[in-house]
């Protein structure tokens, strides 16, 4: 994995050099000998965020998060000081925060390794967010899977009760919060908060009806925001640097700073912590472009749930409006690049399975329509599929987008929508060439194109 870690300044612009571009902040330190623990984090202002937190009233603390425009890094992009705001106050329930840790989209890599190099900065957050709700109880969602970081976690939550950062009468504040890890099982569905929440009162993760929603009726009946990992860890920094440092970076509507995880055919992939705002085509120059020999074919902007892009989209700016305004979704920041030798059709046929496999069955539209999209996928992949077929992809996807229980069904829709858009050529290839033109064993499409299976091999 590669991390970097240059010093931004104030944001950059398209003018300046890669270097200025990347703003560490919650990476900072990543590469530091046992950045994971207590001491290096305070030698790096280490809850000092809490500590001004502390010094304002639950609300100033809301309405300072909200001012300061953060959005949730979980893939909706809903401003965070909003969030809190919806929690009724003077209701007599429990308050509760949960923080979703449940990182299940492909692609997506940025929640893990910062819990496992940087997880004080996860507490510190969450001791904020709790004196701004109100909330006594937090608990964190992981995926069971990722021990080592669950290990970690746990050794970074024993040091604060140790430090007094989590308890009772936190740094004299009167403030007292019990912090809960909840590792999971292993299911992406658990990555939906309302499924997450039925997962963590130990019931089956699925999707609940809403409303109510959880800001009313969340985790046990009681009052509940549910976080994303990243967005609660920004908000220390927002605190201790100012909300004017955070909105220096970014752009109007999506200020601030996050993680872009880069991965597939380049040359260096990693986190790349840097101003929302930035293209892609930025970060390849950073990250040393491409594998050597090849050139991008296509790219998810936020994981393979959201449309996918070509090369025409290089320089559209990575932010919530930017993303939205070219036809896709920011979503998890979660950068997949494929280069020329990677069929679309294969690709997508692999996402679709994932899908229909980790659907929960709990909604015919996505029960019955993912299983469905697979079947044909794989005719069409395999060469046995006919041109009717493609009509047949678009309909079962538009009768699974937007009326499904939760965003899985528009996820699985997404990448049918998107390649159909961009690649229907390389589908019909497909049909009329019975089977993968990146396949010579398999296919006559390219038989007679000498120059078809230029690069696949290189």
């Amino acid at each position: 994995m590669t991390l970097t870690t240059e010093i931004n300044d104030n944001g950059g612009g398209n003018g300046d050099s890669p270097e200025k571009l990347l703003a560490p902040v919650l990476s900072a330190f990543w590469d530091q000998p046992e950045s994971w623990t207590l001491e290096t984090y305070r030698r790096h202002e280490g809850y000092e965020g809490l500590r001004k937190a502390l010094a304002m009233t639950p609300d100033d603390l809301i309405a300072y998060v909200k001012d300061s425009g953060l959005r949730g890094r979980g893939g909706a992009g809903f401003p965070t000081g909003m969030k809190w705001q919806f929690i009724p106050q003077g209701d007599g329930k429990p308050h509760y925060l949960v923080v979703n840790a449940d990182e299940s989209e492909p692609g997506t890599c940025k929640d893990i390794p910062l819990l496992f190099a940087n997880p004080h900065s996860l507490i510190e957050g969450i001791v904020i967010a709790c004196y701004a709700i109100r909330s006594s109880h937090a608990f964190i969602y992981l995926r069971g899977e990722v021990v080592p970081v669950l290990r970690r976690l746990h050794e970074a939550v024993r040091e604060a009760y140790e430090a007094g950062y989590l308890g009772t009468n936190i740094l004299g504040s009167g403030l007292d919060l019990e912090l809960t890890v909840h590792a999971g099982a292993g299911a992406y569905i658990c990555g939906e908060e309302t499924a997450l929440l039925d997962s963590l009162e130990g019931r089956r993760g699925q999707p609940r009806l809403r409303p109510p929603f959880p800001a009313v009726a969340g985790l046990y009946a009681c009052p509940t925001v549910v976080n994303n990992v990243e967005s609660i860890a920004s908000v220390p920094a927002i605190l201790n640097r100012g909300k004017d440092w955070f909105k220096s970076m970014g752009s109007e509507k999506s200020p601030g700073f996050t993680l872009y995880s880069l991965s597939g055919h380049v040359a260096g992939p990693g986190q790349y912590e840097a101003p929302l705002g930035i293209t892609l085509r930025q970060l390849l120059d950073m990250s040393g472009g491409m594998r050597p020999g090849h050139r991008l074919k296509f790219w998810t902007p936020g994981g393979s749930s959201t449309p996918m892009f070509t090369d025409e989209h290089l320089d559209v700016p990575l932010d919530y409006e930017g993303v939205g305004a070219a036809g896709s979704m920011l979503g998890t920041k979660a950068l997949q690049c494929f280069d020329e030798t990677t069929c679309v059709v294969r690709a997508v046929t692999r996402w679709t399975e994932f899908y229909a496999h980790e659907s929960c069955g709990k909604c015919t539209p996505c029960r019955e329509g993912t299983y469905w999209l697979v079947q044909l996928l794989r005719d069409i992949e395999a060469g046995k599929g006919q041109m009717a077929d493609l009509d047949k992809l678009n309909d079962i996807a538009g009768n699974i987008n937007g009326k499904s229980f939760c965003a899985l069904g528009d996820g699985a829709a997404s990448p049918i929508f998107s390649s159909l858009k961009y690649f229907r050529e390389e589908y019909e290839q497909h049909i009329t060439g019975k089977g993968c033109p990146f396949d010579p064993a398999r296919s006559t499409a390219w038989a007679d194109d000498k120059n078809a299976h230029q690069g696949v091999n290189a």
